[in-house]
């Protein structure tokens, strides 16, 4: 018997003793394929000497220091490496813990920075359906994970939702893309006049969409316009690249892809790759020198703050990507990745859509391709291809709800970033397999 408080509750786990590469290996002596990075994480793949050597090194030196007492250098060299490497105007970062964390600091500092700059009335958020930002109540207050938010709604926040860019159902056979990212921006546009100008303090997106729809990119120009609207109203622009982020669509921030920059950014998974708890709220200098020049303190803390071994890891992390040119094999391996899920999924009479980016894909399964109708969310088909998926020694990441949070399943895609053909290939067909088994 576990004393063990499980995801859920009686379920036989299998027990994870080792990682190597790509893999990860059970106490039986299984080998699993890590084809999503568990959740987007392990960019790096597992067990990598050069990050544990260098975690190694910053524990002999100190393992420990609170941000009340002390800086460090390995906080003081994660952030500048980041603002390095920063969208343009980025030039300042606040550590946090993992991706919830870095949304509820976003949250918080969007408020802040609205009150010394004298406009305390601005408290309206607005993020889009279909959305996930993360699991603490402000997180779940302005995601639009439906399932995820009804048990604990009476106690969240008010916040407004707008429709995602979910190009595959709901774009119109007469609208071209630059069309429907055009009617999308207006309705945003329309939601902020609604509310009042002057009375709301941000717009919060994903660049591309990962766990609740399944890696859906935006269509082009909506992020321009979105962007263009949100400095005439003087609304703050938050993404939220927690999953999408740090190299996973094939550049190093998602948003490159898309001409924009944040006024604040929300990163964490990939950020340390899974070798330490860590994630980061991203600024731009307008937003620092607000309150460098007013209060001086930005009033939110937590205790593992800039921990120097989760900055260690993390700076050992971006250092590899860049020295290996492993963006350069995200974007040659992802392109790869599509190809295969095209020609093996492109026509299967179960899956609607493939897409995606980068080392970031996924396949939107339904009952009939012709309506799109999906299948009786009763079946639980996501769970079954998880189900089928590791009995065949591979990790992807299905979910359902999908459509309308409620109907709908895919299975999410986000291979470490050191992967091969071979690997690609090999997930490919066991993800055929196991989609295959699952329908039956």
């Amino acid at each position: 018997m576990t004393h063990l408080m499980h995801r859920q509750i009686g379920k036989d786990y299998p027990i994870a003793v080792r990682g190597e590469g790509v893999h990860i290996y059970d106490s039986t002596g299984k080998q699993y394929i890590d084809a999503s990075g568990g959740a987007a994480v392990s960019c790096l793949g597992h067990g990598h000497k050069d990050v544990i050597d260098a975690m190694k090194a910053q524990l002999d030196k100190l393992e420990f220091a609170h941000t009340s007492f002390f800086t460090t250098p390995a906080l003081e060299d994660l952030a500048d490496d980041l603002a390095a490497h920063a969208p343009p105007g980025l030039t300042h970062t606040f550590f946090v813990s993992g991706g919830s964390e870095a949304i509820e600091a976003a949250i918080k500092m969007a408020r802040q920075v609205a009150v010394e700059r004298g406009e305390p009335q601005r408290r309206h958020l607005i993020s889009r359906r279909q959305s996930y930002h993360g699991i603490t109540f402000g997180a779940l207050a302005i995601g639009g994970r439906a399932s995820a938010r009804r048990d604990f709604s009476p106690l969240l926040i008010e916040t407004h939702h707008v429709s995602p860019v979910y190009e595959y159902r709901d774009r119109r056979a007469n609208e071209t893309p630059e069309a429907y990212g055009e009617r999308l921006a207006q309705e945003l546009e329309a939601k902020i006049d609604e509310l009042g100008g002057d009375n709301v303090l941000a717009f919060i997106a994903e660049t591309v969409v990962g766990a609740t729809l399944g890696a859906v990119p935006a269509v082009p120009g909506y992020f321009k316009r979105v962007r263009q609207i949100c400095d005439k109203h003087g609304v703050l622009l938050i993404l939220d690249e927690v999953m999408c982020g740090m190299g996973r669509t094939g550049t190093l921030h998602a948003c490159e892809q898309e001409g924009i920059a944040p006024d604040l950014m929300a990163i964490a998974k990939g950020l340390g790759g899974g070798f330490m708890p860590i994630g980061a709220l991203m600024m731009s200098g307008k937003i620092f020198d607000t309150i460098a020049r007013g209060s001086g303190a930005f009033q939110h803390s937590h205790t593992y703050t800039g921990h120097p071994l989760a900055c260690a890891a993390a700076l050992a992390v971006q250092r590899i990507i860049r020295r290996d040119n492993l963006l350069a094999n995200v974007q040659a391996q992802g392109a790869y990745l599509s190809r295969r899920l095209q020609e093996r999924f492109g026509n299967h009479p179960f899956v609607g859509d493939v897409r995606g980016r980068g080392m970031f894909q996924g396949i939107e399964i339904v009952a009939d391709r012709g309506t799109k109708e999906p299948f009786d969310p009763a079946r639980k088909l996501h769970a079954k291809i998880k189900q089928e998926a590791m009995a065949r020694g591979l990790m992807v990441y299905p979910m359902g709800g999908t459509m309308d949070g409620k109907r709908g399943d895919h299975v999410l895609m986000a291979p470490p970033f050191i992967s091969d053909s071979d690997t690609i290939d090999q997930i490919v067909e066991r993800l055929g397999e196991a989609v295959d088994a699952a329908i039956g």
